[in-house]
C-alpha cells in the first residue's frame, strides 16, 4: 500500500477550483448592477453612477481575464486565490465609499470573501484577509461618499450607531471565518480518512483478487499441459530413450511434472482462501484468531468467555477481524502489563470486551476518540510509524468504521477508578452476528463447484 501523506490531501483538497469563484463573483456583479441601477433608476436617488459602474466594470473584466487564461476546471493556488478574495475585498470597498460607507446596509457583505477563504485556504491566510476586510471597513468610517438618499434631504447615521455597524463586521469576520474554516476542516478530515479506509479495503480486496486469478490460470493451463504431457508420453515411446533426443524427452517430462506441481499449489492457495473467507467461526474462535499474534511474540493476553446459551457463530468477517486486531494492537502497546478480552453472549446480544492496564485515553481527546486524525501517540512514535500510514489517528477510525459496517455498535472509555486503563466495548445484535452464517450443503454459498468437486476436475484436466 503507498504512503499515506494527509497533509498533500489536505492541501489538494483546499485548492478552489476557478468556475466556483467565477461564477460567485459574475452573481456579485449582476447584484451590484442590479442594486446601483435600482437606486438611481428606481428610487430616482443622487449618487456617482458613472464610477459605480467603473468599479462593477473592473469585477466583469477580472472575470473575462480569467475566463480567458484559464479553463473552466482550473484549480487555483493559494496564492491566486488570496488575490482575487483580496481584489473583491477592496473592489467592495471601493463601492462602498462611493455609496455612503458603513452607513450603507450592503456593507455586510465584507464578509462573503472572508467566508469563501475559510471554507477553501489556510486559516493564516483566510486571517489576512479577514484583518483585510476589518481594516477596509474602519476606513470607510472615517472617509466616504454621502449615502444616497432623497433630493434636498440629508442623511446621516450618529457616529454611535457607524461604530455599532463596525463591530458588527468584526466579530461576524471573527466568527464566521472560525466557524466556516472548522466545519469545512472537520468534513475534509472525514473526506480523507474514509479515502484512507477505501485504499485498505481496496489492498485487500486486490490481494483476494490476484489468489482467484491464480486458481483461474491454473484451471485454464490444465488443459493445454495434461496435451503436452501425452505427447511427451507417446514420444518417449516411439524413440529410443538413449541419445540426445531420450535426454531431451526425460526433461521435458520433469518439467511437465513441475508445471502441474506448481498449478496444483496455485489452485490449492486459491480454495484456501476463498474457504477461509467464506466459513463460518464461533465467537470463541474469533477471539482466538485475533489474540494468537499477540501471544506469538510473548505478550499476555487473557480470554474470558462466558454466556447464556448456545455459543453464536457468524461468517468470518475480515473487516471485522482487522477492526479487532488493530483496537488490540492499541491495547497492547499502552498497557503496562496485561490485556483481558471478554466475550458473552445472550440471546439478543453478543459483546466482546477488550480492556488493558495502560493509563487509558487522555481526557482532553476522550470524547473525540475514534474520530479521523485524533491519535494519543507521541510525535516521536507518529513519526516512526508515517512510512506505513500508521500514527495518523486513522487506526481506531478504520476499525470503528469496519466494525460498525458488520452491524456493531463500539463504545471507547476508560475505566472508573481506582482502575486505570482503556476499555473497547463492541456489541452486535445476536441476528447480526449470525447474518448470513448458513452455509450451503456443498460448502459454497455461491452454488460454484466445491473444493473437492475442484481438485477432481483439475486432476481430470491434468491426467
Amino acid at each position: 500500500m503507498s504512503k499515506i501523506e494527509p497533509k498533500s490531501l489536505t492541501h489538494h483538497a483546499r485548492h478552489l477550483r476557478l468556475d466556483t469563484l467565477v461564477r460567485l463573483r459574475w452573481l456579485a456583479v449582476a447584484g451590484q448592477a442590479a442594486a446601483v441601477s435600482g437606486v438611481r433608476f428606481g428610487l430616482g436617488f443622487s449618487l456617482p453612477f458613472g464610477l459605480c459602474f467603473l468599479v462593477i466594470a473592473a469585477s466583469a473584466w477580472v472575470n473575462l481575464f480569467l475566463r480567458i487564461q484559464y479553463p473552466a476546471s482550473h484549480r487555483l493556488s493559494d496564492n491566486l486565490a488570496t488575490a482575487l478574495l483580496a481584489f473583491d475585498i477592496l473592489q467592495l470597498a471601493a463601492l462602498l465609499y462611493l455609496t455612503g460607507g458603513l452607513e450603507n446596509p450592503f456593507a455586510m457583505l465584507f464578509l462573503a470573501p472572508v467566508l469563501i477563504s475559510a471554507t477553501a485556504l489556510p486559516p493564516e491566510r483566510t486571517l489576512g484577509l479577514g484583518l483585510l476586510a476589518v481594516g477596509s471597513a474602519t476606513l470607510l468610517v472615517l472617509a466616504h461618499k454621502p449615502l444616497p438618499w432623497f433630493p434636498g434631504q440629508g442623511f446621516k447615521l450618529p457616529f454611535l450607531y457607524v461604530t455599532g455597524i463596525w463591530t458588527a463586521i468584526l466579530l461576524g469576520t471573527a466568527f464566521i471565518g472560525i466557524y466556516a474554516w472548522r466545519v469545512a476542516e472537520e468534513a475534509r478530515q472525514l473526506a480523507q480518512a474514509l479515502a484512507a479506509t477505501e485504499l485498505v479495503l481496496a489492498r485487500e480486496q486486490h490481494l483476494s483478487q490476484l489468489d482467484g486469478l491464480a486458481a483461474a490460470a491454473a484451471h485454464e493451463l490444465g488443459t493445454p499441459l495434461a496435451t503436452i504431457a501425452l505427447v511427451t508420453k507417446e514420444l518417449g515411446h516411439a524413440l529410443p530413450k538413449d541419445g540426445p533426443v531420450g535426454e531431451d524427452l526425460r526433461l521435458l517430462q520433469e518439467q511437465v511434472e513441475r508445471c502441474r506441481t506448481i498449478l496444483t499449489k496455485l489452485t490449492s492457495m486459491g480454495q484456501e482462501d476463498e474457504t477461509e473467507f467464506l466459513e463460518t467461526i464461533t465467537l470463541s474462535h474469533l477471539v482466538e484468531e485475533i489474540v494468537e499474534p499477540q501471544r506469538a511474540v510473548g505478550f499476555d493476553v487473557k480470554v474470558v468467555s462466558k454466556g447464556d446459551g448456545p455459543e453464536p457463530m457468524g461468517r468470518r468477517n475480515p473487516g471485522v477481524v482487522y477492526g479487532l486486531s488493530n483496537i488490540l494492537d492499541n491495547a497492547t502497546d499502552f498497557a503496562e502489563s496485561q490485556v483481558t478480552i471478554e466475550a458473552c453472549w445472550s440471546p439478543h446480544e453478543v459483546f466482546i470486551e477488550i480492556r488493558d492496564d495502560g493509563p487509558g485515553y487522555a481526557p482532553e481527546i476522550l470524547l473525540r476518540v475514534g474520530e479521523p486524525y485524533v491519535t494519543t501517540r507521541s510525535a516521536a512514535e507518529r513519526s516512526e510509524d508515517s512510512e506505513e500510514g500508521g500514527g495518523l489517528g486513522l487506526g481506531l477510525f478504520i476499525a470503528k468504521t469496519l466494525i460498525e459496517r458488520s452491524g456493531a455498535e463500539l463504545t471507547l472509555t476508560n475505566a472508573a477508578p481506582p482502575a486505570s486503563g482503556a476499555i473497547a466495548r463492541i456489541v452486535w445484535p445476536r441476528h447480526a452476528f449470525e447474518r448470513g452464517a448458513a452455509i450451503s450443503p456443498q460448502g459454497d454459498p455461491s452454488g460454484s463447484l466445491t473444493e473437492e468437486g475442484k481438485n477432481s476436475h483439475m486432476r481430470e484436466e491434468l491426467n
